[in-house]
């Protein structure tokens, strides 16, 4: 292989075989002069990162406690203690755009801070989101321009609310405003995505059958490398394809315990996990090996569809998540739709965990990246798009400031926060959407 005659290693440096094609993590060998490693430490590679959630919050539970700081957090956000320094949790942010109110508009503006064209038919027109507009600015440095990812795997079709299409539900991400791009849902077929290496489909199939694992298919080029590297880089190389494998290793039981269930599942396809949590760490990890290899540095994730009615039996909440999120100011109702707020944010706490454990150049993974969690919905009993429950976590190895709880008195458009993202990674626009400013970072 070409890397072995070479002094340094390119950052788009690959292991490939049969079907398959491993990108690397940042090594020392990758910056070997002094004056590189200085303008990486200096300049880290960025990434931006949308999580949503669908259906709003209760915010009487969600809003820190403390004035500005987070240093008392609110019940919802109690599993972010261990990362609290590296998030920022903002309130009264607005989605004008999505009035006069609908759960297809919340989903719809929440990237795009645009109005969504009243229709049923194939004539939606939106805009174009915030990740496509990163994306397409500097998305050509890396193997994916992006990567939108789901929960929901059934599309939903026709008119889904109030006279709005569908496809204003079922995508997050547009790279244009006639232009939705579907997102994935099926943790193999991202796996594949990120690690698989040309050929139609049908080939892709044929490759899996052939082999146990994609790392199997690499052993003698991963031999050959890491004889080239120092002891540093090997146990970086070694801790990744740990990760890789054990990532793999969860999706293939998850795989083989539907091959061992005779009773087919609709609505959970082969290797999707049966636990929501376990199917959801799948795709938050998968985002952590994407962003761990350079594969991309843009993502989406839609933690579930507006207007879904998953249960969620292992937290104890047994009821419809949308019938829960229209209460009725029923206490009940809105204490268990709380734990649905809750159960979310742990899962994208354990997410940013795993990115602040996971090295990258001086600093960690979670340094280098800034990922907005929220929804484009505030209080879900009335369909109201002020006041929207809003995180901005990472950025530390960038000089952003957390540990910090952003109240302004007035309603502020969440564009301006978007703009704000676009600047950080070099994007210049003057607006976005509604925007009429920027909020410093």
């Amino acid at each position: 292989m070409n890397f072995l005659t070479r002094k340094s290693l390119s950052r788009r440096t690959a292991l490939r075989g049969l079907g398959a094609s491993l990108s690397l993590p940042l090594l020392d060998a990758m910056v070997p002069a002094a004056t590189a490693a200085a303008k990486t430490a200096a300049n880290p590679t960025k990434r931006l990162g949308f999580v949503f959630m669908p259906m709003g919050a209760d915010l009487s539970r969600w809003t820190p406690k403390s004035k500005d700081t987070l240093d008392e957090l609110s019940p919802i956000l109690q599993s972010l203690a261990p990362v609290k320094d590296q998030v920022t949790a903002y309130t009264n942010l607005e989605l004008q755009p999505a009035y006069p109110g609908s759960h297809a508009t919340s989903n719809s503006a929440f990237l795009s801070a645009a109005r969504a064209k009243l229709t049923e038919n194939t004539d939606y027109f939106l805009g174009t989101t915030v990740d496509q507009v990163a994306a397409q600015a500097i998305g050509g440095e890396t193997p994916l321009p992006s990567l939108e990812l789901a929960m929901d795997l059934l599309k939903l079709a026709g008119q889904c609310d109030n006279g709005y299409a569908c496809v204003y539900h079922n995508n997050l991400s547009w790279s244009s405003p006639t232009t939705p791009l579907p997102s994935e849902a099926h943790p193999r077929l991202v796996f594949e995505k990120l690690f698989g290496e040309g050929g139609t489909s049908a080939e892709r199939q044929a490759s899996l059958k052939r082999r146990a694992s994609l790392l199997d298919l690499l052993k003698d080029d991963m031999q050959s490398l890491k004889r080239e590297l120092g002891a540093a880089d090997r146990g970086k190389v070694d801790h990744y394809l740990e990760s890789v494998r054990e990532v793999e290793n969860r999706i293939q039981k998850a795989e083989a315990g539907f091959a061992e269930n005779p009773e087919p599942d609709i609505d959970r396809p082969m290797g999707v996990p049966a636990k929501y949590a376990d199917h959801a760490r799948l795709m938050f990890d998968l985002q952590v090996l994407a962003m761990q290899g350079d594969v991309t540095r843009i993502s989406t994730f839609q933690l579930a569809r507006e207007t879904s009615n998953r249960t969620y039996p292992e937290i104890g909440v047994p009821d419809p998540h949308h019938p829960l999120s229209h209460h009725g100011n029923d206490p009940a109702k809105i204490e268990r739709m709380s734990k649905i707020n809750a159960f979310h944010v742990s899962l994208f706490a354990e997410y940013l965990e795993k990115l602040s454990a996971t090295e990258d150049g001086e600093g960690s993974l979670l340094d280098h990246s800034l990922i907005l969690y929220g929804s484009g919905i505030g209080n879900p009993n009335v369909h109201d798009h002020t006041n929207l429950p809003i995180l901005l976590a990472g950025g530390g190895g960038t000089g952003i400031q957390g540990n910090r709880h952003i109240r302004y008195d007035d309603p502020v458009p969440l564009a301006n926060l978007h703009l704000s993202l676009l600047h950080h990674v070099g994007v210049k626009e003057e607006k976005f959407g509604d925007s009429d400013g920027v909020i410093p970072l």
